[in-house]
């Protein structure tokens, strides 16, 4: 398997939420990414609908701010913040923003096969063990959130957000996963000043990215450990996103190789699993 290489040119892409109406910034062929789209639907309230289709990806949409009703097949669901919703390939989708608007991640994937359409409630996931835990001790404590995970009958992709503490670090022990996934930050709630730093590596004496991160930047890790930190005083918060290589057998959470310095380090993951 070809991996994509890690540079700066396709890995960022800055302030992802600037515009209003539906804008992708990660797809295969312009970024590092093989299989995995992120884009943002911003609409104003009052706004007319929004429509388009899947084709052939299935499709996440998770609410990152305000409310919409989102139409998919036959169904409308509710959104509210971090509420999710799967919607398979060869379907429609409408988007209508609440009273204050919309603020939609869209995460996507090409796949061969058809799955059902899911809500997934972030409030049930808050209430479920296996979704939503603490990982990371001392310096690295973080709340992990699976919003589309093994609760999700899916083919490729997963999602979910992570909250550090301040100034901790996230994504520690250093870890990959590249032979089954690629995934993405999406850096949220991070309010300026605050801001994070992002490493993606295959090198830890000479890190091929070390970047600065604001809320709305994206971080594209096609290979590499992806370790990141949070400046003091803020937190480090992202929605991340995967996608996995091979439809079905490689969407696996939590299966990770551990930057070997670090092995005796637990990644706190399994608990995902």
């Amino acid at each position: 398997m070809s991996l994509q290489q890690i540079a700066k040119d396709t890995c960022i892409v800055r302030n992802t939420a600037a515009r209003k109406g539906r804008h992708l910034s990660i797809v295969p062929g312009t970024t590092a990414s093989r299989y995995l789209h992120y884009g943002r639907i911003v609409l104003d309230g009052g706004a007319a609908p929004l429509r388009f289709d899947t084709n052939q990806l299935e499709t996440g949409l998770v609410c990152l701010n305000g409310s919409a009703t989102v139409r998919a097949g036959n169904e409308s669901f509710p959104l509210g913040k971090f509420d999710s919703l799967y919607v398979p390939r060869d379907a429609s989708i409408e988007v209508t923003p609440g009273a204050r608007g919309c603020d939609l991640a869209e995460i996507a994937a090409p796949v061969g096969q058809q799955y059902p359409v899911q809500m997934i409630r972030y409030a049930d996931v808050q209430n479920d063990p296996g979704l939503r835990f603490n990982a990371g001790k001392d310096t690295n404590q973080r709340e992990v959130n699976i919003l589309i995970g093994k609760n999700v009958d899916a083919g490729r992709i997963m999602a979910g957000v992570t909250f550090s503490a301040p100034g901790n670090w996230t994504s520690w022990p250093p870890h990959e996963h590249a032979a089954m996934l690629e995934e993405a930050y999406l850096y949220i709630d991070m309010p300026k000043p605050s801001y994070g730093v992002q490493l993606v590596y295959t090198n830890g004496d000479e890190p091929e990215l070390a970047t600065i991160v604001h809320e709305g930047d994206v971080v594209m890790m096609p290979q590499g450990y992806h370790p990141n930190v949070a400046a003091p005083g803020g937190s480090i918060n992202f929605l991340w996103m995967m996608a996995a290589n091979r439809e079905r057998d490689d969407r696996q959470y939590g299966v990770v190789n551990v930057q070997p310095e670090f092995a005796a380090v637990p990644s706190g993951l399994a608990k995902g699993r």
